[in-house]
């Protein structure tokens, strides 16, 4: 996945071997990555995007599991959230590809337009089987490893382990209390090129915690700056004041895709869909003094157990 993990556990139950669960979860994480990677040439995510276009694929359950959730937050998202959008991301730079020396033109935009789009996908359930319908290629970084949160998380829980927290690349999930007999808490980062400087801590149980923001990977042009994130709808960067958004929901894989989502979708956009579905969401705006806090009803919860 291209990042670390950290995983704390409390009470672990006599006769647990440390060595042993360190196997397990290093090899929870291998199959998922062989599973959704898409730097594993011969993944199965990967040789799905090389299968015929029209072609029924049959698939693993997770594979099939990941992508029916993606599929399901691209509806509710109204596009916003879309795992084909490899090629225009890509073509900005935020790929394999080396930062573009001119900015990409209206033709080639338009013309990666007419492929991406996850209306090209069809899967069904038992027996469980993809389709592309047109030549795009899935990429599920912005779900995957919230997913492999959710899996490691299930192991410790399935070992009797019921007091953790573990983490991949950000996004987290809680189970119990935390070392001192407390809820956990997490701190949410300032969008601060410097980093790991809390702008808001929150309690968290039972949940998936997940945090998507532009503030980081991004170049300038002609004194414009242009973010990694790009919203598929226009097929250019985000251009607007949200700078992170943190959303907690039951599984980690959720939160990492509604995540992205919001970030796409914007400050409005993203917290109409927030109260709308009831998601507990926290946004961090620029403004010209700074940074603004704002968090729909679902979230407020999560701040009052922090304190």
């Amino acid at each position: 996945m291209g990042t670390s993990y950290h995983i704390t556990m409390v009470d672990i139950p006599r006769g647990a071997d440390r060595a042993k669960l360190q196997a397990l979860i290093d090899s929870e994480l291998h199959q998922v990555n062989q599973v959704m990677s898409t730097y594993i040439d011969n993944s199965e995510l990967m040789r799905f995007n090389r299968s015929p276009v029209g072609q029924a694929i049959p698939v693993s359950k997770p594979l099939a599991d990941v992508v029916e959730m993606s599929l399901d937050i691209y509806r509710r998202s109204d596009g916003a959230f879309e795992v084909t959008v490899g090629p225009l991301v890509n073509l900005w730079g935020f790929g394999p590809q080396p930062e573009p020396e001119k900015i990409p033109s209206e033709t080639d935009i338009a013309r990666l337009q007419q492929i991406v789009g996850s209306d090209a996908l069809k899967m069904t359930r038992e027996p469980d089987t993809l389709t592309r319908e047109r030549p795009v290629e899935i990429d599920l970084s912005a779900i995957a490893k919230g997913y492999g949160v959710d899996r490691i998380a299930l192991l410790l829980e399935q070992r009797g382990i019921r007091n953790y927290l573990v983490e991949i690349g950000g996004e987290l999930r809680t189970l119990g209390k935390n070392p001192k007999g407390r809820i956990w808490r997490i701190g949410i980062e300032a969008p601060d090129s410097i980093g790991q400087i809390v702008q808001q801590s929150i309690g968290v149980s039972g949940k998936g915690v997940a945090t998507s923001g532009d503030y980081r990977n991004y170049y300038e042009r002609g004194g414009v700056r242009y973010a990694h994130s790009i919203d598929p709808r226009t097929g250019r960067p985000l251009q607007h004041r949200l700078a992170s958004v943190t959303v907690v929901a039951d599984s980690c894989a959720e939160a990492d895709g509604l995540a992205t989502a919001l970030n796409v979708l914007g400050v409005e956009a993203g917290m109409a869909l927030a109260e709308r579905e009831n998601l507990a969401v926290f946004m961090l705006v620029k403004t010209d003094k700074g940074f603004e806090q704002r968090y729909s009803a679902a979230f407020a919860p999560y701040l009052e157990k922090s304190e």
